[in-house]
């Protein structure tokens, strides 16, 4: 929810780290995203349960990645 927000609202998202067990927005307003993002017409459960842990799993590789990392980002900017 932390990317997916900041992303729909257009913020940068290249210094921004999930910090974990921080609540942002209500249950409906995460279910509402998701439900945005996942791109298919009336999702089951376990639909939108893959595209989460898919999304998490990806996020996850992506910050602790080092063409990710802000000293590369500063080599490369507008990539």
């Amino acid at each position: 929810y932390q990317y997916l927000s900041r992303y729909k609202r257009k913020e940068n998202l290249d210094h921004f780290t999930f910090i974990p067990k921080r609540t942002e927005g209500t249950e409906k307003e995460c279910l509402k995203l998701l439900l945005d993002f996942c791109r298919k017409h009336n999702p089951s459960w376990t639909e939108l349960s893959n595209f989460t842990h898919f999304l998490n799993f990806q996020l996850s590789k992506c910050e602790k990645s080092v063409f990710c990392s802000p000293a590369v980002g500063e080599d490369f900017q507008g990539f």
